[in-house]
């Protein structure tokens, strides 16, 4: 089945916040990347897409029939798509910025205050982002189990998002603030539906099983 309109036109909403955000950080990297500083500028751009890309794949949880009919692919299959350039991605954040620094204090959790933690809550986000990719990748050797773990990937953006607010450069420009803040705002709001939508599924399984048993 091909792409239809719908599929389209996300695949443009895409290109065009993913245009948008080039837009707002070129201007500001590219002195920097002048001045050699180009493995600092690939660590924001990777954290930024990374993030942009996860939400994406977050936000059409709840669409999995729409989603299929739209791009006319199984709906994992494009969740899938976006989660890898995703992972890739965030993956890459604090490795360059390790490879940078020549440290792997990036990767430790900051414990010492409740600022400290959450200016820093990218280290334990990267964390329990492994948890929750692994969790998919077992999902068919723990089909019971592996949910839960999985859904840690709203902690991962939670975490995610206000390190960025807190310590982000980028998140300095107003625009690239509310693109993101946005994102976030749809993958708990997609949470909610994804919830809600489960809800009267069971509802109505729950109705027609009654009726069959009074029959």
């Amino acid at each position: 089945m091909p792409l239809n309109k719908s599929g389209g036109l996300a695949i443009l909403g895409v290109v065009l916040v993913t245009v948008a955000i080039s837009a707002l950080v070129l201007p500001h990297t590219l002195p920097e990347i002048s001045e050699g500083e180009v493995a600092h500028v690939l660590t924001r751009i990777f954290a930024l897409f990374g993030f942009l890309f996860l939400s994406v794949a977050t936000i059409i949880t709840p669409f999995l029939i729409e989603v299929a009919k739209a791009f006319g692919r199984p709906f994992l299959r494009v969740h899938h798509v976006l989660s890898a350039v995703g992972i890739a991605l965030i993956t890459l954040h604090p490795v360059l910025n390790a490879i940078d620094r020549l440290s792997l204090s990036v990767f430790i959790p900051v414990f010492d205050s409740w600022l400290g933690f959450w200016t820093f809550a990218g280290r334990p986000a990267f964390i329990i982002f492994y948890v929750a990719v692994v969790a998919a990748l077992l999902r068919s050797k723990a089909p019971r189990y592996w949910r839960p773990f999985h859904a840690l990937m709203y902690i991962v953006l939670l975490f995610g998002i206000v390190h960025a607010n807190l310590y982000g450069e980028d998140l300095q420009n107003v625009g690239i603030m509310l693109i993101l803040d946005s994102l976030f705002v749809a993958s708990i709001a997609s949470f909610a539906y994804k919830r809600y939508r489960n809800y009267q599924t069971r509802k109505k399984y729950e109705k027609l099983r009654q009726q069959k048993a009074a029959i």
